[in-house]
């Protein structure tokens, strides 16, 4: 029977991951997120790591392997990846190398109805996500900055690839934004429902014929 895979998200796999590496508690994976800067990916704080574990651990992927106390401190239990968890690791990696994801950005929603803005309006907009881009881009560079000298490369891969996007993306933003500013992309909505109309019209009377 297969297995359910509610635990899909980004988080479970960070956790998965790590466990294979070694058996360790939540608090030692999340100290090893943020040094490794895999933090920057999902959101990690205490209730979404310990839903995680926990959905690794319904599923089987994981176990507890031993709990302990250190003095005062709340009891902590160390967590381990199953034969199971390490195999569907090597299943998930495959799928997440190899698959080209089939939904878009929530952008394009934006860009195939642009002329419901005015021109000027799109721009504006545009070079707040332009500016919003460089800076994203700006952090990213000093976090590869910060970790480059002490983490070998296979551990920031991830982070040269999001680089990588948020820099393509820039240039081509930046590439629409002059279009719009010297009039080379414009448009008139009214023109454009008198097209979009009389496209309507013309298939209707294909349609009829």
């Amino acid at each position: 029977m297969a297995r359910k895979r509610g635990y899909r998200n980004l988080l479970a796999y960070l956790v998965l991951n790590l466990l294979t590496e070694a058996p360790m508690h939540p608090y030692e994976m999340k100290r090893l997120m943020h040094l490794r800067g895999k933090d920057q990916l999902p959101s990690v704080n205490p209730d979404s790591l310990y839903h995680a574990i926990g959905q690794l651990e319904r599923a089987g992927l994981i176990e507890a392997i031993e709990t302990s106390r250190d003095g005062r401190r709340p009891e902590r239990t160390v967590y381990s990846a199953t034969d199971a968890g390490r195999e569907e690791l090597r299943n998930w990696m495959s799928e997440l190398l190899t698959e080209v994801p089939g939904e878009f950005p929530k952008v394009i929603a934006a860009l195939a109805h642009l002329p419901a803005m005015a021109p000027d309006d799109v721009r504006a907009h545009l070079e707040r996500r332009a500016f919003f881009l460089e800076v994203q881009i700006a952090a990213g560079e000093a976090a590869l900055h910060a970790t480059t000298n002490r983490l070998p490369r296979v551990l920031l891969v991830e982070a040269e690839y999001a680089q990588a996007l948020r820099k393509a993306e820039l240039d081509w933003v930046r590439a629409l934004i002059d279009d719009l500013a010297s009039g080379r992309l414009t448009w008139d909505y009214e023109m454009l429902m008198r097209v979009v109309e009389e496209e309507r019209r013309t298939r209707g009377d294909r349609a009829m014929s």
